[in-house]
């Protein structure tokens, strides 16, 4: 080959290279904050109680840390959030600017919303709420669905004919549970006395416990719960009667081995990390989204050592009724409202 071809060949890819080079240098900045806005997803989570409570702040906590080793976002929570407080808790988020804030619970839904449209950039979201907007949605728990499979439990196991609930707060998200345990009770035993109370708080473990020793005093000697941290309350006294009690939000045998015989199981670090990484995406959007056994948010614990105690009868009737919650064959209803008051 010609020695000026060679030349000039070389010249021409030393112009290719420089262009590519400027090319680059101009999309460095606008590739760098594509990369730096993914790394910097900034979430906060609100919760009613105590992280610790093992239950449920302690299953939207552990999402929180799922979305952050898997994605790799910032994250932030603040605990015992009352319900006058929880606008001013996503606003703080808000203007911190982060990316998305999660309301872990029904009360949050509205000061979701409000705050929302103060912020359209931003996300929100409420967990087991009722409300939404173009950029804030609800993620509804089947929760009724564990609640039902609960009632027949303790229906089994009752020698007294009667059984008890305590809620927490007298609130949809809460009283669809208790009144799903009363009609699961009356399903196995439709003689079954089905005592409830709502005790107006999600804290006060001392309250839960006398609700649930009163409740043993009228003769329920199998004892659920739906009361976040004051639900702890309620197996300790069913642990110092020695009776029964059933688990909410995640498997709470660890509290109290020989008394909670299951538990209901709620997997909210999937709703968190869906919310996550819609977020990521770009595909987050407002509205109400139900997730419950079909999509494996919704589930109940082992039975442990009480394996062998259940009545046969009650755990083939829970096992099939799994089986047609997650096929859509059969259909807990949602009562908001309590009954039989």
């Amino acid at each position: 080959m010609p020695e000026h071809n060679v030349f000039h060949r070389r010249i021409e890819m030393k112009r290719i290279l420089l262009a590519a080079l400027i090319a680059l240098c101009a999309l460095a900045p606008a590739l760098a904050q594509s990369a730096g806005s993914a790394k910097a997803l900034k979430v906060a989570l609100i919760l009613s109680g105590p992280a610790n409570d093992q239950g449920w702040n302690a299953v939207a906590l552990q999402g929180l840390k799922d979305a952050e080793a898997k994605f790799g976002i910032k994250s932030a929570y603040s605990e015992n959030v009352g319900i006058a407080d929880g606008e001013a808790a996503f606003m703080d988020y808000a203007s911190q600017g982060y990316d998305l804030v999660i309301g872990h619970g029904f009360q949050y839904g509205d000061p979701a919303v409000a705050v929302a449209k103060k912020f359209p950039k931003a996300k929100f979201m409420a967990i087991e709420a009722s409300s939404s907007s173009a950029n804030a949605a609800s993620y509804v728990i089947g929760c009724e669905q564990a609640g039902y499979l609960m009632g027949i439990l303790a229906a089994s196991l009752s020698k007294t004919g009667t059984i008890g609930f305590v809620g927490g707060i007298e609130q949809p998200s809460i009283v669809k549970i208790g009144e799903a345990y009363k009609l699961g009770a009356k399903a196995y035993n439709p003689a079954i006395k089905v005592l409830d109370v709502y005790i107006g708080s999600f804290t006060d473990v001392n309250l839960g416990k006398e609700a649930a020793l009163a409740l043993a005093d009228k003769g329920a000697d199998v004892l659920a719960h739906s009361a976040n941290q004051a639900g702890t309350g309620v197996i300790k006294a069913a642990e110092e009667r020695g009776l029964l009690a059933t688990g909410d939000s995640w498997d709470q045998s660890v509290i109290a081995p020989k008394t909670v015989v299951c538990s209901t199981v709620y997997n909210v670090p999937v709703l968190v990390t869906i919310a996550v990484d819609k977020v990521r995406s770009g595909s987050f959007a407002g509205g109400v989204f139900n997730m419950g056994m079909k999509e494996g948010v919704v589930d109940i614990a082992p039975y442990h050592d009480f394996e062998a105690k259940i009545p046969a009868k009650a755990k083939a009737m829970i096992a099939d009724l799994k089986k047609k919650i997650t096929a859509g064959a059969f259909t807990v209803p949602v009562i908001a409202k309590p009954t039989s008051r």
